[in-house]
């Protein structure tokens, strides 16, 4: 029992002692570091929304400015979603935002044939999404356009339900019906009440091909995930830029492939002839709007690595809404009352799923605090 005792008294001396180490005084100063680190990491955040936002806004208003004004080329159109990826290896020069080791999942990596292997099939299913987002484009007025690419976000969460366990709670849900009933409420519109009289035939197609687009891109984004997680089992800074360089490089080869191969590329100088603004208003609105869209991956790409992909659709998803009011100013588009409606579900179905997201990040902060009041109390 002696011995007991005195290693009891020992361990207990041990204790007291250690509480004066300064890793334990600086428990008491955990709340001022992590607020000044969350300033930080907000500043960031706005930063990369701000990118993403006016990214998204300029490329989608310069995209229809295209062909409003005599642009027909939609292998051109498509192409200058991608074609912009130089842009990107400008981050590869950049410092890391954070410890690139600090979200590893897995320290082994695949090999590189299974790189390869994504990178193509991303690519290709790439291409091929903004050859759907360039067909709506071009059938489509940019509010109608926006207002369907706003169910995205429940496409989004649909696949990540099945790839990411994703959970439905009942403001997630609630979030995707409004969506749906948002997009599906354009269907039904007059054609009296566009710019432009868009025959019925050309409004399905382009209905169906932005859906398409829409729902090619949450599963993109889900794909991602899903990816980093379970094959790449890393998401570091390098590992994102490559998701998004590398898969962009393939779908622009892709794209000059089916532009030669289509024979619209004997066009294009027709196309740019026939440009209502002049030849180099032409070059300009196309060179912009790639800038544009390399713009939003990069925003995009800062939000996946600080957040998440959910969160980085649900900042696109906040930013659709700018569109049709531009539009308004811009192409003298009509906002009758249907989409009014619409607009107003897809931002009411957006801050559902925002809302979802805040109730997350408050249950996660409380355990954070809770166990931080436990390690205080024990010392």
């Amino acid at each position: 029992m002696g011995e007991a005792q005195e290693v009891q008294l020992h361990i207990m001396g041990e204790e007291a002692e250690e509480t004066t180490r300064p890793e334990h005084t600086n428990v008491a100063n955990q709340p001022i570091l992590l607020l000044q680190q969350n300033f930080g990491w907000w500043l960031r955040i706005a930063i990369f929304t701000f990118f993403l936002l006016a990214g998204q806004t300029v490329a989608t208003i310069l995209g229809r400015l295209y062909f409003d004004k005599g642009g027909n080329s939609k292998w051109m159109a498509t192409f200058v979603q991608t074609a912009g990826f130089p842009f990107i290896l400008l981050l590869y020069f950049t410092p890391p935002l954070k410890n690139p080791t600090s979200n590893n999942i897995k320290p082994n990596s695949p090999s590189k044939l299974v790189l390869v292997l994504i990178y193509a099939i991303f690519g290709i299913f790439l291409g091929a999404n903004c050859m759907l987002y360039s067909l709506g484009l071009l059938c489509l007025p940019v509010s109608t356009y926006t207002l369907i690419c706003a169910s995205q976000l429940g496409f989004n969460a649909l696949f990540s339900f099945f790839l990411n366990s994703q959970k439905f709670t009942p403001f997630i849900i609630n979030s995707v019906v409004l969506l749906t009933i948002s997009s599906t409420l354009l269907v039904f519109q007059s054609d009296s009440t566009e710019s432009k009289k868009i025959s019925r035939g050309k409004f399905v197609i382009g209905f169906i091909c932005t859906l398409g687009a829409s729902a090619g891109y949450g599963l993109i984004l889900s794909l991602t995930q899903f990816c980093f997680r379970e094959v790449l089992k890393q998401e570091n800074y390098k590992v994102v830029l490559d998701m998004i360089l590398y898969p962009s490089i393939v779908a622009t080869l892709a794209i000059l492939v089916g532009l030669f191969a289509s024979g619209e590329w004997k066009g294009l100088r027709r196309d740019m002839e026939e440009f209502e603004l002049g030849n180099v208003s032409y070059i300009m609105t196309l060179i912009w709007t790639a800038i544009g869209w390399q713009v939003f991956n990069i925003g995009c790409t800062g939000l996946i690595f600080e957040v998440s992909s959910l969160f980085s659709n649900v900042i696109s998803t906040l930013g659709l809404p700018i569109g049709p009011v531009l539009a308004v100013f811009i192409f003298h588009e009509k906002m009758n009352g249907l989409k009014v409606i619409a607009l107003v579900l897809a931002i009411w179905g957006f801050v559902s799923y925002v809302y979802q997201h805040y109730l997350d990040d408050q249950k996660s902060k409380s355990g954070i605090n809770n166990v931080h009041e436990e390690v205080l109390n024990f010392y």
